[in-house]
């Protein structure tokens, strides 16, 4: 029998993303700049990765929905 164990590419995406924005926040919190510079740029970052997460989201519910369409292969 076949297992198919793997996550799926849209999961893997927000996975990536999720990470990238993360990684950044913490990179520009440990960076040396003015707080008030910093929570700008941090905002700025968040709205970015809530835009980017929006987007993998969409792009992967529509893959999903488009493989619940297809036909079951016997």
């Amino acid at each position: 029998m076949a297992s198919n164990d793997s996550i799926g590419g849209g999961a893997l995406l927000v996975a990536f993303v999720a990470g990238a924005v993360t990684g950044a926040a913490l990179a520009l919190l440990f960076a040396p700049a003015s707080g008030e510079r910093t929570r700008d740029v941090l905002g700025e970052r968040a709205r970015e990765g809530r835009s980017n997460l929006a987007t993998a989201f969409d792009r992967a519910r529509e893959q999903f929905q488009q493989r619940a369409g297809e036909e079951p292969q016997a």
